[in-house]
């Protein structure tokens, strides 16, 4: 009798190309220890996008506070005998033209001239205003198209530097002003037409 052959099939031997390729060594998979450093990697990265914006949030305070104290030290500087801010009121009533009433109703936080006094200077200190309502504040603001041809003017107080970006722009605005476009400076950016300017040579703070 012939001897049954073995339904068992042999043994397959692994090549060096079947070891290469097993399936815990392709391409996605992560070890336990490789994703416990992709998991402390992530934590740190968002700890520092957290103490960036914390670390904004102290410049712009610190901002405020240098301001706050340089008003302080020059309200103990005012004229003797002035009321800046009954002189704020009559500005607004005679030369801004708004209605008696409505400047009755304004409120102020605080009013002081700003700078030492000079004498036989005839150019007088500016005055701050810190109004008590945002409302009020920007409805005096709008009538500042009476002050067109005086010595006077209204503005928004601003932080030295934005004040620098002002004065960049103010020729820019006014190049295009003489080309027909309708050019707004809002802070320290330049509006032509609707659109944002943007020139990394003239407005670098915005890139």
């Amino acid at each position: 009798m012939k001897k049954a052959q073995s339904m068992s099939s042999p043994a397959k031997t692994e090549t060096p190309s079947s070891k290469r390729y097993r399936p815990a060594d392709s391409p996605g998979t992560t070890s336990p220890a490789g994703k416990d450093i992709v998991d402390i990697l992530e934590s740190i990265d968002k700890r520092l996008s957290s103490f960036d914006a914390r670390l904004s949030l102290v410049e712009i305070l610190h901002r405020e506070f240098q301001s706050l104290k340089e008003s302080l030290e020059f309200s103990q500087k005012q004229s003797a005998g002035e009321d800046p801010e009954t002189t704020v009121r009559s500005f607004i009533k005679i030369h801004l033209k708004l209605p008696e009433d409505t400047v009755k109703n304004i409120g102020f936080e605080r009013v002081h001239r700003i700078g030492a006094p000079k004498t036989g200077s005839g150019r007088p200190r500016p005055i701050v205003a810190k109004f008590g309502h945002f409302k009020q504040k920007e409805q005096v603001k709008s009538r500042g198209r009476e002050l067109k041809g005086t010595d006077f003017s209204v503005n928004d107080q601003l932080p030295r530097e934005i004040l620098e970006r002002r004065r960049v722009l103010f020729p820019v605005r006014r190049s295009f002003i003489q080309k027909g476009s309708r050019a707004v400076i809002a802070v320290d950016r330049l509006y032509v037409d609707g659109q944002l300017y943007r020139d990394p040579g003239i407005t670098p703070w915005l890139y």
